[in-house]
């Protein structure tokens, strides 16, 4: 099942469902016709977009809002904040083409912040899936929860089956006793599974966590992971101020604990614009430099 379908299914059996775009329809293009006036393009005006869901919310609807991760984030983060947030209305944010997946488009098309900026929202759900397939896994929960909620979504095929998601709980491949645990979301979770096959060539043992919901976080995961893990690998297209990489050091930090965290992530500049795969490369993101980063990493 797509994203498409599923919202499809899904709204055409609960009528307080209510499917909005800024003028990207990349996502939902038959919608319109499925779902008649419960469809709304408001054109290229995140704010206002944000600032009628909160409205429809306010009417007992549930809004599944969409637009281009960093617009939908940045340009219209103050009414994100206040009339959905303060609120804590149900409206769900769909952040298309977050992180590395803008292909091509350079800084101002990149949402590499945005995991920090709306986790920062008392009471804002935050969530990665890391394909299709984890992504139609999860939304259910998601659009079922009572809270807002923002959804960095990856509609692309992978070649992992995921287990049924919990609300709140990661995903554990392998056993946490292991020498490297790689903690990642989104799309990097593919590379992760290759990376992970790499280093367990060089002897190595290998976990793999996808952590899938960054707010709730899984908390117990990373602590059972610092406890019976040599060393955590955090791995995010996002810079490493706010992402997982802070989010782990604050859940260990609140249990007085120490670990060996390696983050791969941006650190503190852009990366340079490219196709995927040219990112990939450049930045180390590819398995094999994954592999090497961690392979050499020295504490």
């Amino acid at each position: 099942m797509t994203y498409e379908e599923l919202l499809t299914e899904t709204a055409l059996k609960d009528e307080r469902f209510i499917v909005m775009t800024a003028e990207n329809r990349a996502l939902v293009r038959n919608m319109p016709k499925a779902l008649g006036h419960r469809f709304v393009d408001t054109g290229i005006t995140e704010q206002t977009m944000v600032g009628m869901a909160a409205g429809l919310a306010l009417r007992g609807r549930i809004p599944v809002i969409h637009a281009l991760a960093p617009f939908l984030t940045m340009r219209a983060f103050e009414f994100i904040r206040t009339d959905v947030g303060i609120a804590g209305l149900p409206v769900k944010l769909s952040g298309f083409i977050p992180g590395f997946l803008s292909d091509g488009n350079g800084p101002t098309h990149q949402a590499i912040e945005d995991v920090s900026i709306l986790r920062g929202i008392p009471g804002m759900e935050v969530y990665c899936p890391a394909d299709e397939d984890d992504l139609v896994k999860m939304l259910p929960e998601v659009w079922s929860s009572p809270a807002p909620a923002y959804v960095r979504i990856n509609h692309k095929k992978g070649g992992y089956e995921h287990e049924t998601y919990t609300p709140g709980k990661a995903e554990v491949i392998g056993d946490l006793r292991s020498d490297i645990t790689l903690l990642v979301y989104g799309f990097l979770f593919g590379n992760a599974l290759k990376t992970k096959e790499l280093l367990e060539k060089q002897g190595l043992s290998v976990s793999l966590v996808n952590m899938r919901s960054l707010k709730p976080v899984d908390e117990e995961v990373i602590v059972r992971a610092a406890k019976d893990s040599g060393r955590l690998v955090t791995t995010e297209d996002h810079f490493r101020t706010g992402g997982l990489y802070s989010i782990v050091a604050e859940v260990l930090l609140g249990r007085r604990m120490t670990a060996d965290v390696q983050a791969l992530s941006l650190g503190e500049r852009w990366f340079k614009a490219g196709t995927l795969n040219q990112v990939l490369e450049t930045e180390g993101f590819t398995p094999e430099k994954m592999a090497d980063k961690i392979m050499t990493y020295a504490q």
